[in-house]
């Protein structure tokens, strides 16, 4: 990762990061993506253009049906657009095929739900080995612990997710997602089901990664509270940027 990294990467590896802070690791030209259903189409992006930097914080915001989730998951490479061109960490998505768009996943990107995805029967430890272990990144206890640590969870590594507070378990589910090293992490609604004083925590450990590791974030939220937190809010309106500065 780039600067003071070794707090919460836990090893070596975050050193060799294929961009550098300030250059775009996201870039849409032009896209459009719409939606098939039998004989009925849905335009859910129209024409949107965005660049994000390595290692910016950009929150996303807008109403149900303005495309937010639809972005993230072209980002994601979950989807891919119906025109345009949609370029992540150097890779067209709109052209890469399926192992393409895995293979980033898997190495570039990390992506936190509101839906923990937790492994209920296994530990927060072992939920994070588990989870660096499918990236290609094994990570021995001391360096799960040092990561659970820097997230307010030094003393929960043995529990399951049941035994975890709502905050808790969105941390937890977090440390799973950096247990792969993930330089760019995206973040959908990931405080709407909390409460202020819990939303608060879960923030604060976001906005330490991105202050510490230079890790890219993108949330999705509908909170303005929340995306005050970002660098940045990208607004969206019936799929269009309609908004692109730094919070008021």
């Amino acid at each position: 990762m780039i600067g003071q990294s070794v707090a919460l990467t836990g090893g070596p590896r975050a050193k060799s990061r294929a961009i550098e802070s300030g250059e775009p690791v996201v870039q849409l030209h032009d896209v459009i993506h719409i939606y098939r259903e039998a004989d009925v189409e849905t335009v859910a992006l129209r024409g949107l253009d965005l660049t994000i930097a390595a290692g910016e914080f950009v929150a996303i915001m807008g109403r149900s049906g303005s495309g937010k989730s639809t972005l993230l998951n072209l980002l994601a490479g979950s989807d891919r657009p119906t025109a345009g061109r949609v370029i992540v960490a150097g890779l067209d998505l709109a052209r890469a095929d399926e192992a393409e768009r895995s293979r980033l996943r898997g190495r570039r990107i990390g992506i936190v739900y509101q839906s923990q995805n937790l492994i209920p029967m296994l530990s927060v430890a072992e939920n994070m080995a588990l989870a660096a272990s499918l990236a290609g990144r094994p990570m021995q206890r001391p360096d799960i612990d040092k990561r659970l640590g820097t997230l307010g969870l030094a003393s929960r590594g043995d529990h399951r997710p049941d035994q975890l507070s709502g905050g808790e378990q969105q941390r937890a589910a977090l440390a799973c997602v950096l247990a792969a090293d993930p330089p760019i992490l995206l973040a959908d609604e990931i405080t709407g089901e909390l409460d202020s004083v819990t939303a608060g925590e879960v923030l604060d450990a976001v906005a330490a990664i991105h202050r510490e590791a230079g890790t890219t974030i993108v949330l999705v939220t509908h909170d303005p509270a929340v995306a005050a937190r970002a660098d940045r809010i990208v607004t969206l309106r019936d799929g269009k940027v309609v908004s692109n500065g730094p919070p008021p």
